[in-house]
């Protein structure tokens, strides 16, 4: 029984290090300054996931949470679709749309809103496995963020 999981554990992390340098996928956590409040700006934090396609397009998933601090929060579950304009390997200048639901948190009751946004950044790479994004987006039903994030490739 020994044997076999260290054989598995053997191949399993030769394949992942076959897979990171390949960077299909990334991750990343950030903090953001935006308009996602009623009467004042907000502070959040988010979660992206992207899967690099070819063409340097990648699709993901991305979570912010926002909040002014006091009784208003807002969560935003979105779908992206990201171009990579210089063509260096996923990084460089990026223009991203982002759809999904607004979900607003005030007063005990949940609202839903529609929301749709575009973002644009800059992914810089830090050696072969690490990356830097600061960015700024608009859209609705929030007026902009501006925010930065950090992230793995695997």
């Amino acid at each position: 029984m020994k044997k076999r999981v260290m054989t598995f554990v053997f191949i399993f992390g030769f394949a992942l290090c076959a897979f990171a340098q390949e960077k299909k996928m990334s991750a990343g956590l950030g903090l953001e300054w935006n308009m996602n409040s009623r009467h004042n700006f907000a502070g959040g934090a988010n979660l992206g996931f992207y899967y690099n396609l070819p063409g340097y397009l990648a699709l993901g998933l991305s979570v912010t949470g926002s909040s002014n601090f006091s009784e208003f929060h807002v969560i935003e579950p979105t779908l992206l679709a990201r171009y990579y304009f210089l063509r260096n390997g996923y990084e460089g200048f990026f223009a991203q749309a982002d759809i999904g639901p607004f979900i607003i948190l005030e007063d005990g009751k949940t609202s839903f809103l529609p929301e749709a946004g575009l973002r644009g950044g800059y992914r810089l790479s830090l050696g072969s496995s690490f990356y830097v994004e600061p960015y700024g987006r608009l859209g609705y039903p929030f007026a902009f963020g501006v925010g930065a994030m950090a992230g793995i490739y695997f």
